[in-house]
């Protein structure tokens, strides 16, 4: 049994649903699947083939893959097939970071958003005495922190960076914390 708070699950990132993609092919493929069953229904039924299809047939003869409209029409269907798998190979949301839950309860996720948690970060930071202001950075895999200093070493404003940091990461309960990386200067 697991302790209350430690988040030992694996937290997955979160995907955008893309709806509107989704139904525009699920759409446009049941309009051409319908069309053409209603073709071959209409064929095997001893009546004419519908006359685009008859079109599409001379057209199809008559035009090689060399003429200069085929390759036009290729190349817009080649570049819209890899855009829907862009879209679909790519998570969408990445924006969010995963947050631990406390208990493991299948269905229950939290997510921060980036630059919220960047937001949190920089004010933690500016609390830290001798620093005159800082730019932060939250990715999923570490955290960029440019600070400058106008009065104190700098080795002692980076410590105290560092602590503050690794408290601040820590508080803000991510599933994976991201490692800091601080520059500071004058």
């Amino acid at each position: 049994m697991t302790a209350r708070g430690s988040g030992s699950g694996r937290a997955r990132r979160f995907r955008s649903a893309r709806r509107v993609p989704a139904a525009l092919t699920a759409l446009v493929v049941l309009g051409v699947a319908v069309l053409f069953l209603y073709d071959l229904a209409a064929v095997r039924a001893d009546r004419p083939g519908m006359s685009w299809r008859r079109d599409l047939a001379d057209q199809l003869a008559t035009h090689t893959p060399a003429d200069l409209g085929v390759q036009l029409i290729a190349g817009a269907l080649v570049l819209v097939g890899l855009v829907l798998l862009l879209l679909a190979l790519t998570p969408g949301l990445r924006g969010i970071l995963p947050m631990r839950t406390p208990d493991q309860r299948p269905g229950v996720r939290a997510g921060l958003g980036r630059k919220a948690a960047a937001q949190i970060l920089r004010d933690r930071a500016m609390e830290v005495s001798g620093v005159r202001s800082v730019r932060v950075k939250v990715r999923r895999s570490h955290v960029g922190v440019r600070a400058t200093s106008h009065f104190r070493e700098l080795d002692d404003v980076r410590a105290d960076l560092d602590a503050v940091l690794a408290v601040g990461i820590e508080e803000l309960g991510l599933a994976r914390p991201p490692q800091p990386r601080v520059r500071v200067r004058r």
